[in-house]
Formats: C-alpha cells, sequence, structure tokens
C-alpha cells in the first residue's frame, strides 16, 4: 500500500507539473513546470556546384529536418529574503533524426561534433539565485552577446537563420559568437527603466597553453571545430582543437526597451582562439604559411534596433564587426563587417509575410589563397500562419549568393540539416549560389 501512494504522489508530480500547475508531492514554496518546443520541416536544399570535378551529389536534395526541437524543467524554491534558489535543466531533442555524435564522415564543415546534443542537459541548463538584485547563475547558456538579438530573426532555426552569415567569421555552418557556452557564470540584471544588461564568463579550463586540447571535463573542443577529426566505425576522436578552439570567453550585452523600440549593444571575447589548422598542412592544401594565422583573440560587437514603425510592420536592422589579431593579416579570413536587414509584415492577425538581407563583407584575406573577393549576401523569404500563441506552419526559401573566394553557408547553428561547401569526396568549392525551400510546424507548451 505505501509501494502505491509513493507512485501515485510521483505520478501526480510529474503530470501537474508537465501543465505548470502546482503539485501536492511539491513543497508549498517551490514549483517544477515542464515545458518544451516541437519544430519539424520538410526541406529540399541545393549546393550549386556546377564544377565537373566534384564528386557524388551536388544538386537539390531532400529532407526531413527538426530544428532546435527541446524539452525541459524549471522552477525554483523561495529561500527567504525575497530570494529564490532557480534552476532548469533543458535538452535538445532529435525527432526526426537519431540522437548521437556527428560522424567524421558525414559531419558538415567545421563542424564535427563529438557531443550528443539529444543527451540530458545538452541545452541551456543551470543553478542560480535571484532577487531584487537580478540573478547570478552557473552552468551553460546562451552567452548575452546571442540572446540579445535572437528576437531580430523572423527565420531562426530555419534554413534562412541569420547565423548563416551573423555572428559567423569563417563562413562555415558553425556561428562562433552566436552561440552557447558552456562552464559559465552569470549575471541578469533587473530592469532598471528601460534598461537591462547582462554579463557572462566562461573560464577556457584548458591544459594546452594554445587551447589545443579539450577544455577539462568537456567532451568537444571550445567553439566546435575539431581539427582534421579520426573515425573508426563511425566514432570520433576530437582533436587537436586548431579549428577556433579558444581559453576564456567574455560576453556582454545591454538592452533599451521602451515602447515600439528595442535597441541593444553587445560585445564578445574569445581568447587565444587556436587557428593553426589554417596553416600549411599537407593533407589539406592550399594552406597559408606557419606562423601567419597563428592562435591569437577574437572578437565581435555588434549594434542593432527593432523597431514597430505600425502595428503590423516590424523593422529589424544589426551591424556587425568580427575582428581577429592575426600575425598576418593576408591570410586573416575572421575579420570583417556584416549587416542584417529584416522586415515583419503582418497581413492578418494570424499571417505575417517576413523579408530578410544578410550581407558579409570582404575580409583581409584567407588562409588558402590571401586576399581575395570573399563577399556573400543571404536573402529570405516566409510566411507564416498562426494558428493560436503556441502553434503555427511556415514556409521559408533562401538563397546564399557567394562570391568568389566566399563559402558561407545555409540553415547555421539552428537548422537541424546544414549545407557546406563540400562534396562527397571532402573537396570545398567557393563561390556557388546554395538555395533552400522549407515547409513546416511548430507547436510550443
Amino acid at each position: 500500500m505505501k509501494r502505491r501512494k509513493i507512485l501515485a504522489a510521483i505520478a501526480t508530480a510529474l503530470v501537474a507539473a508537465a501543465f505548470g500547475a502546482p503539485s501536492p508531492a511539491v513543497a508549498a514554496d517551490t514549483s517544477v513546470q515542464f515545458y518544451g518546443h516541437l519544430d519539424l520541416s520538410v526541406d529540399d536544399a541545393t549546393k550549386g556546384i556546377k564544377e565537373s570535378t566534384a564528386q557524388g551529389k551536388v544538386g537539390w536534395q531532400a529532407d526531413v529536418s527538426s530544428n532546435l526541437s527541446y524539452f525541459g524543467v524549471r522552477g525554483d524554491h523561495d529561500i527567504g529574503g525575497g530570494n529564490r534558489l532557480v534552476f532548469q535543466i533543458e535538452t535538445q531533442v532529435d525527432v526526426s533524426a537519431t540522437p548521437g555524435p556527428s560522424p567524421v564522415n558525414q559531419a558538415s564543415q567545421g563542424n564535427t561534433d563529438n557531443k550528443v546534443l539529444g543527451a540530458l542537459g545538452s541545452r541551456n541548463s543551470f543553478l542560480g539565485i535571484a532577487g531584487n538584485f537580478g540573478a547570478f547563475k552557473l552552468g551553460k547558456t546562451d552567452a548575452p552577446y546571442k540572446l540579445s538579438t535572437s528576437r531580430m530573426d523572423p527565420f531562426s532555426a530555419s534554413v534562412g537563420d541569420y547565423n548563416s552569415i551573423m555572428g559567423n567569421s569563417g563562413g562555415d555552418n558553425r556561428a562562433e559568437f552566436d552561440t552557447r557556452l558552456s562552464h559559465a557564470a552569470w549575471y541578469e540584471s533587473p530592469k532598471m527603466g528601460a534598461f537591462s544588461f547582462s554579463a557572462l564568463f566562461a573560464p577556457g579550463q584548458n591544459r594546452a597553453s594554445d587551447n589545443s586540447n579539450n577544455a577539462s571535463g568537456e567532451p568537444d573542443c571550445t567553439g566546435g571545430g575539431g581539427g582534421q577529426g579520426s573515425g573508426i566505425g563511425g566514432l570520433v576522436n576530437i582533436g587537436p582543437c586548431n579549428d577556433g578552439s579558444f581559453g576564456d570567453a567574455f560576453s556582454v550585452a545591454g538592452v533599451y526597451e521602451a515602447g515600439p523600440l528595442y535597441g541593444i549593444v553587445a560585445y564578445e571575447l574569445h581568447k587565444n582562439a587556436n587557428r593553426t589548422g589554417d596553416e600549411t598542412n599537407p593533407l589539406a592544401p592550399p594552406a597559408a604559411p606557419l606562423g601567419s594565422v597563428g592562435v591569437a583573440n577574437e572578437a565581435a560587437m555588434k549594434v542593432g534596433g527593432q523597431y514597430m514603425v505600425l502595428p503590423t510592420i516590424i523593422v529589424n536592422v544589426i551591424f556587425e564587426r568580427l575582428t581577429r589579431k592575426a600575425p598576418d593579416p593576408n591570410f586573416n579570413e575572421r575579420q570583417h563587417n556584416a549587416v542584417w536587414l529584416a522586415l515583419t509584415q503582418k497581413v492578418t492577425a494570424q499571417d505575417d509575410v517576413n523579408l530578410g538581407w544578410a550581407h558579409a563583407g570582404k575580409t583581409p584575406g584567407d588562409p588558402g589563397t590571401g586576399p581575395i573577393d570573399n563577399v556573400a549576401n543571404m536573402y529570405t523569404v516566409g510566411y507564416k500562419h498562426h494558428f493560436d500563441k503556441q502553434s503555427n506552419w511556415y514556409a521559408v526559401y533562401a538563397r546564399q549568393a557567394n562570391h568568389t573566394g566566399a563559402h558561407y553557408d545555409l540553415g547555421s547553428s539552428g537548422h537541424g540539416i546544414t549545407t557546406d561547401c563540400k562534396d562527397a569526396a571532402g573537396a570545398c568549392f567557393t563561390g556557388e549560389t546554395l538555395q533552400a525551400v522549407s515547409v513546416g510546424w511548430m507547436y510550443s507548451f
């Protein structure tokens, strides 16, 4: 009988928490809630590679993708004095794919990944203290730099996600400055009139002076990019960490929100980012000379604003500057300016039309060729129908137009299926025009 009562209490707690209701099995000074977000789409994309030397299928390819779908539990506990312990454990849910690390022979360029995204706690998870002073938290989170402009991308997690250019220093499908930072401590201020701010520090935790090892306690290189990688039986061996692995990270953002105006200024610094994988390598020529790329600080800053011109028109504008203290600027592809412009037109109370343009400016040079025209422009258009506040369906078309030396992708940092510049043999073709169409639906609870 006692066992049945215990099981009944647990079941009651789970059901009550799932629907956000208080549970008799949870103390009166504690609240717990389950939540989630599901996003599934059917896509068709092409890398646009026309060279006769390309191997494999480089034309249109259909897929079914789960795009930043996630599930989590969060809550708080009253500790008196107007303060609360707050917690959250969140994980990615690969609804249409099998969870696991990205095998070397299937991983996209610059995105070889040894962590299991579907594992418990793979997304924003923390324990902290919150009160009138704001909140201080420990764990992993989307950095303040990323969060400050997330509302300005109506194509988030789709084939037209603005991270295909914004926050993206190298033109791959990995946005180094629009990311989640692990082993971090951060502060979130209360709203002071129309102003608020947040600041984060993540220690490097790296035993190697050049950050070429995995950070202590981490399965992956900090910032991704596991060098050449190697695999046996589909398993990934990360390292050396020489494709952007960095040490200490600092991220800060200030927000002003009043009436129809939302404005931000943000900055993020990655100390001693290791890019030696871009230097002379007999297995992957051409490459920069030894010592020309090296280990150097990388930083990003941006200013942006969202303005509701009319109740039916929303305009988003972001200017971003990415920098790297490279030893030789002729081989520095990590420094450029970028711009994002997006417009949302509400057609009816339930229907939106969205337009977007992202521009990546020319960098000082490229590791393989030196100075080259690597400008890129991404154009996106989308339609969204809202059934209610929790569910909608959408359609998106995205076009990434790369100049001669550029290899920017589509679907970076959010879409479940990303593209890259490579053919089936691993050769990268620059200057191509990628395209993708996507139709899907979302539900949040």
